[in-house]
């Protein structure tokens, strides 16, 4: 057991960026917190706060200099000769021997299969001391948690519960925030009438007086008087409707929805058809590769696949690490170093639509501006502009950004621009959410579940597939 940890008032902020700020809390003893929020805001770095490693910009963190921790980071870059999952399997044992008093993972299922991943939500629900840990996998948070720091809008918002019982807290949030916001945008446009109809009777009783007076009915000083006090009236309510109106801006800038993709593509359901798009028989695959005589060898990777996939329809493919999953894209991609046998049926390379979990189709050198006009050259910039601002591509710093300046969070949206721009007959979709937050995973989503054309995704996140309406499965097996 360990003694409670106190984070006081610590804030996080760079130049012209500001993290989280006066967040304080308790850690105890056997507490089960997931940190979430946007590629970005600090997860990572309170990890390290918390541990002892980085200090915050302000504030302070108690008690944590006699506890011992277990840290395994997003990033691992020892045991240089291992996959992804085999790394993390090692960097975990390691963590787990010094025998933690709290254990910190960051981003834990990241390169996991489906089997690692079932072992590593297995095992931390059995683990007894305290955990935080860094996840945007729904699996996980929903199996090993109990509290939620999640860092938005320059802010540390905590919950306790189970991860659906957020989720329908942050909902019913979102309902009361667009009803606020509706009530508050009926408020302003109530107060901008008021204070037109003010100017409009102001105006009008400043014209009667001057009528009274041209007319002798009132002696000028009566006059000057009169008008004196209506003005005196107008300025009072007009000063009234200015602060109610500048007070609902105020709330109205305060307050900020997540915002919704609303994708428009290319081809539509009736375009994409009903035949078959994709048709694999007997396929076998394997990699070439130059023997140590100088001759060429081959290393069989796959063998007997058979997938049949007609417009329209979605199959996720699922298999250990090394069982040949990406192999199979890259064989359907017709990429020079596969050899393959067998039937194989697939779209030219055209109307292959791919992405990777690192977005690897974009041009580093292009801006986001120009991606989507080589691709809509019949389209005015007006209706590019237009297009962008679907995918929240808006201001002109954003269109004109490079995209190698671009978050993660972008190059996935732009990403999926790209898709919706010239959309392909056949989508495949490579682990694209491993490296994404729960925001971008939802605009990702978005656009996914109205994808028209044929889709196979390589993903462990069973959620997510239920979330982009994949409900067939093929199983590779290692050969």
């Amino acid at each position: 057991m360990h003694k409670p940890i106190f984070l006081n008032h610590i804030s996080l902020f760079y130049p012209n960026k500001i993290c989280f700020e006066d967040f304080s809390a308790q850690i105890q003893n056997g507490d089960r917190i997931a940190v979430i929020g946007n590629n970005g805001c600090g997860k990572s770095s309170l990890l390290k706060i918390i541990k002892g490693d980085m200090e915050p910009s302000e504030g302070e963190v108690q008690n944590n200099s006699n506890i011992v921790f277990g840290y395994v980071s997003q990033l691992i870059y020892d045991y240089e000769n291992l996959s992804g999952g085999e790394k993390f399997n090692r960097a975990l044992s390691a963590a787990l021997a010094s025998r933690p008093d709290v254990l910190l993972l960051d981003e834990p299922t990241n390169h996991l299969d489906l089997k690692n991943r079932k072992s590593l939500v297995k095992m931390l629900e059995f683990y007894k001391g305290t955990l935080i840990v860094v996840s945007h996998d729904e699996e996980l948070l929903r199996a090993s948690i109990g509290a939620f720091w999640s860092i938005d809008g320059g802010a540390v918002r905590t919950f306790s519960g189970k991860y659906d019982d957020y989720k329908r807290s942050v909902s019913q949030q979102r309902q009361e925030l667009e009803y606020e916001i509706h009530s508050l945008n009926k408020e302003k446009k109530e107060a901008h009438n008021a204070l037109m109809k003010e100017q409009e009777r102001a105006s009008k009783s400043k014209k009667r007086g001057e009528k009274l007076i041209k007319n002798k009915r009132w002696l000028p000083a009566v006059g000057d008087l009169k008008q004196s006090s209506a003005e005196k009236t107008s300025g009072k309510n007009k000063g009234n409707i200015n602060e109610k109106r500048n007070s609902l801006n105020e709330r109205l800038s305060s307050l900020r929805l997540p915002e919704i993709i609303k994708p428009k593509f290319s081809l539509s359901a009736k375009d994409a058809g009903s035949k078959n798009v994709l048709y694999i028989s007997g396929g076998g695959a394997a990699y070439k590769a130059e023997s140590e005589s100088g001759g060429a060898k081959q290393t069989a990777v796959l063998q007997n696949i058979n997938i049949s996939l007609s417009g329209g329809r979605r199959l996720a493919v699922t298999g250990d690490n090394g069982s040949g999953k990406t192999t199979l894209f890259k064989a359907i991609l017709d990429a020079p170093e596969i050899i393959k046998t067998g039937i194989w049926d697939a779209p030219a390379k055209e109307e292959i639509g791919y992405l990777d979990q690192y977005y690897k189709n974009l041009d580093d050198d292009k801006t986001v501006l120009e991606t989507v006009s080589d691709l809509l050259q019949n389209k005015t910039i007006v209706e590019i502009r237009d297009f962008l601002n679907d995918f929240l591509f808006r201001k002109n710093e954003e269109v004109n950004k490079k995209n190698i300046f671009l978050s993660g969070g972008e190059r996935a949206r732009l990403s999926l621009a790209v898709i919706a721009a010239k959309t392909p007959k056949l989508l495949l979709l490579d682990e694209i959410t491993n490296n994404i937050d729960l925001q971008t995973k939802l605009h990702a989503a978005q656009v996914l579940r109205q994808y028209p054309g044929a889709m196979l995704v390589i993903s462990h996140e069973r959620h997510f597939l239920e979330e982009i309406n994949v409900a067939d499965f093929v199983e590779l097996k290692k050969i």
